[in-house]
């Protein structure tokens, strides 16, 4: 039974506050377009049907995923860079760093006057929101390999490229999967901004369009579809790790 009450926690937890909110919007009868309940949100997402969740979502979707491998791909030779050049680690990383700190959200509408209202804008500000999480954690995984492991092999003369791909990436994985959790997302979050600037399709579209025009509830529903694909993206990292990298899963209580 504790087992079970374990395991059921989550959802029970999840239904309660649903109930609860459903009990409050109507015993303090709290107008629709301020905080609709869950009932009149259900019925906001019936109403705008499925081929039109379907283009939204794959709109978001194709967004989220290209920004996310393009940031993959730039970070891996960005942190090995930084891990094995002492002068592009004090040259490169405060570049990143600014980029960091620079609002996303105020950036989106210059990059898109200078890219065009078109996908590259919108891929390159998933990516730009995604790329220093990786960066930083892939340079952490790779600078915490045993120092006795890197004498080793350069003792047995072996190549700076078998050194990273044979004992400094191995020793990096749990953390590069740690910030592929962050990013992915994050991922999502940059879609969504990307697509209140320009967008005329996407999850974050639609919340805008749909708040534009009062209605709150499909609002709502469309929120409440972009944290399920935010999960379920977040929980395919999580099963990729666990079936390609199984040593690098951290052993649970």
């Amino acid at each position: 039974m504790q087992k079970w009450l374990d395991k059921a926690a989550p959802t029970l937890t999840f239904v309660i506050l649903l109930l609860l909110w459903e009990l409050a919007c109507r015993l303090f009868e709290i107008p629709g377009f301020l905080l609709p309940a869950p009932s009149a949100i259900v019925k906001a997402a019936f109403d705008v049907g499925l081929d039109q969740w379907w283009s939204h979502l794959s709109a978001t979707l194709e967004v989220t995923l290209i920004g996310f491998a393009v940031s993959i791909l730039i970070s891996l030779p960005i942190a090995i860079a930084l891990t094995n050049s002492r002068f592009l680690s004090r040259t490169l990383l405060p570049i990143l760093v600014v980029i960091q700190s620079t609002p996303i959200v105020a950036v989106a509408p210059i990059i898109v006057v200078t890219l065009g209202a078109n996908l590259l804008p919108r891929v390159v500000i998933t990516c730009l929101i995604t790329l220093f999480p990786l960066v930083i954690s892939t340079v952490t995984g790779l600078t915490a390999t045993p120092a006795e492991l890197i004498e080793l092999s350069r003792s047995l003369r072996a190549s700076r490229a078998r050194e990273y791909l044979q004992i400094r990436l191995p020793f990096a994985v749990p953390y590069i999967f740690s910030a592929l959790k962050v990013g992915i997302t994050l991922s999502v979050i940059g879609a969504v901004i990307a697509e209140f600037v320009a967008a005329e399709r996407g999850l974050g579209y639609l919340i805008l369009y749909s708040t534009s025009s009062f209605k709150v509830p499909q609002a709502f529903a469309a929120l409440a579809v972009l944290v399920t694909a935010s999960l379920l993206l977040f929980q395919l990292v999580v099963v990729v790790q666990h079936k390609f990298f199984p040593w690098s899963v951290p052993a649970t209580r």
